[in-house]
């Protein structure tokens, strides 16, 4: 009776499968937590919402990480994870309407002067339809190919690289008519 008291246990199999599932869980979180949250900021502007939007996105992740197959989707897969739990912040969200004209508008020009150009690229960039935006900015600031691109937006991949031709051009042809612009006020 003692012998089976203090001799060995056998080991749970499932405890052993949530401490590997837990190792990969945590070796995710660790690999992609910055870009989840620098693509969350890009979206909502807002640091407290950025950070619950990628906590959001990691109990999501946690829940569901047997469905991921390739470590290497990894990336793309939070970035949808990510995409969706923001789209979900808007379905519980109603908005309080108020009358434009009780409220100031403040002017975002003042504080351009420190970083100009970044600045106006960033206007510029806001300036494009969201179907260009978008892929532009997945693919400049996540780092995403043109396939990762189609995968998380459930797109073409021809369709995708069309959309950044087009942003590229876009921005390109606002670019040179500031430039234009200034030309005239200075000149």
């Amino acid at each position: 009776m003692f012998r089976n008291f203090f001799g060995k246990k056998k080991q749970d199999p499932s405890v052993s499968l949530d401490m590997d599932k837990q190792r990969r869980y945590e070796a995710l979180v660790r690999a992609w937590h910055r870009d989840l949250y620098r693509y969350a900021y890009w979206l909502c502007h807002d640091a407290h919402i950025a950070e619950d939007l990628v906590q959001e996105t990691c109990l999501r992740a946690w829940r569901s990480l047997d469905s991921l197959q390739d470590d290497k989707a990894a990336k793309a897969w939070l970035i949808t994870i990510l995409r969706r739990e923001n789209a979900r912040r808007f379905e519980r969200k109603q908005l309080d309407l108020v009358d434009i004209d009780d409220h100031a508008i403040a002017d975002a020009t003042s504080s351009v002067e420190s970083n100009a150009d970044q600045h106006l690229i960033q206007r510029l960039i806001m300036n494009l339809a969201p179907e260009y935006r978008e892929p532009l900015i997945l693919q400049v600031m996540a780092g995403f190919n043109g396939d990762e691109i189609a995968q998380i937006l459930e797109l073409n991949r021809n369709t995708v690289m069309t959309r950044l031709f087009r942003a590229r051009n876009q921005l390109k042809e606002q670019l040179e008519n500031q430039s234009q612009q200034r030309g005239n006020r200075n000149g």
